[in-house]
Formats: structure tokens, sequence, C-alpha cells
């Protein structure tokens, strides 16, 4: 397995779909990846040789914020949200839809209301009369 950004990523796929599987690369970047690099997109993870490998994780550090710093800065501006007292802030902090979503029936298991349909009501006896 090659390892690009602290992850490994999966041999048997074109390099173009093992790419997402880094945190802060989709596909879209992923392509644009390849393109600057030069390196085919349909070639699988494991006919790239050592220098394309360096090639990419190279450019990946250079070029992008992944995996550890991308996950930090991220919850650095959650925590700010929190810090500065702001209704998105605490709609994070009560862990609650952020973005305008209603909370009326949707974003059931965002609120912890899993709601269990009710069996017949009667219980099953533990042994036989």
């Amino acid at each position: 397995m090659a390892r690009i950004a602290g992850t490994n990523i999966p041999d048997n796929k074109r390099i173009e779909a093992s790419l997402p599987y880094i945190f802060g690369i989709g596909l879209t970047k992923s392509r644009e990846i390849l393109k600057q690099t030069k390196i085919d997109p349909e070639k699988r993870t494991k006919d790239l040789n050592q220098d394309e490998i360096n090639i990419l994780r190279n450019y990946i550090e250079k070029n992008f914020k992944v995996e550890g710093d991308l996950k930090r800065e991220i919850l650095l501006n959650i925590k700010r949200l929190k810090d500065i007292k702001s209704y998105r802030g605490s709609r994070h902090a009560k862990g609650l839809p952020t973005r305008g979503q209603r909370t009326k029936t949707n974003s059931r298991t965002v609120r912890g209301n899993k709601r269990v349909s009710a069996g017949s009501g009667r219980k099953v006896s533990a042994q036989k009369t």
C-alpha cells in the first residue's frame, strides 16, 4: 500500500479513485493533482513507481492542507464560533443542525430522538405453562 499524507491508499483501485481516501481530497481535487503532476489517472496504485509516489506526496504536502492539519483547522473554527457565542457556535455546542434545516420533523438522529415503533404490546412469556 502506498502511504501519502499519513493515509494508506488502496492498491487495486485507480489512482484517481484512491486519492480521495485522504481526508481533504475529493474526486475533483484528485483529478487536478494528477493533471498537474502528469500522472495517468487510469493507472492502478500498485503500478505506480516510487518516483511517482514521491511526486504525488510532495505536491500534496506543498499545495493542500490535508488530514491532521485540516481537521485541526476545522475544530479551531468551531471552537472560535463557540467562544464568540455566535448562533452557529451554540448550535454546534448543542449538537443541532447549524445550517438552517428544520428540526421539528427531521434531524431526529442529530437530536437524539430516535423513535422506536411499538410492538403489539404483548410480552412473550418466558416459559410454557
